[in-house]
């Protein structure tokens, strides 16, 4: 059988990536850079630095080196079009809300990056579920039929 008798993931390939497409997987890979950058952090300072708590700032930067794996992935599926990657996206963007909301409660230099994380979650989540979004990931509605432009 040839490839035109049966459509493959690589026919949604053919079209160009939409930009939308592109800035949530930017996005995700941002925020994933960031836990990462987090985790280092707290793992160097607690292995070099003088913490309250040697073990639990060891735990906490091994925790967000980890955690960092989900939008790190997604990102990657998301560039890939890859309709999978969508779920682990949301699930990220859910995650960070209550986060943004915690640092956003604080009376300290956490506001500002309160509010940068929930702008942030708030714009990727409007991306990933952006109709051009789901198109170009091939992601089909409950018929199982892909919505026509």
């Amino acid at each position: 059988m040839s490839p035109e008798q049966n459509p493959t993931p690589q026919t949604l390939d053919a079209e160009p990536r939409p930009g939308r497409l592109t800035a949530a997987a930017a996005l995700a890979a941002l925020e994933g850079i960031a836990l990462v950058t987090g985790g280092v952090y707290l793992l160097v300072m607690g292995l070099s630095g003088h913490p309250d708590d040697r073990s639990q700032a060891v735990t906490g930067g091994v925790t967000l080196i980890v955690l960092a794996l989900l939008p790190l992935l997604a990102a990657r599926g998301l560039l890939l079009r890859r309709g999978w990657s969508r779920g682990p996206a949301i699930i990220t963007q859910i995650m960070a809300l209550p986060v943004a909301y915690n640092l956003l409660q604080a009376d300290s230099l956490a506001i500002p990056g309160g509010i940068v994380l929930a702008v942030v979650a708030v714009a990727a989540l409007v991306l990933i579920l952006n109709p051009e979004t789901t198109r170009a990931l091939g992601i089909t509605g409950p018929d199982g039929v892909r919505e026509r432009r």
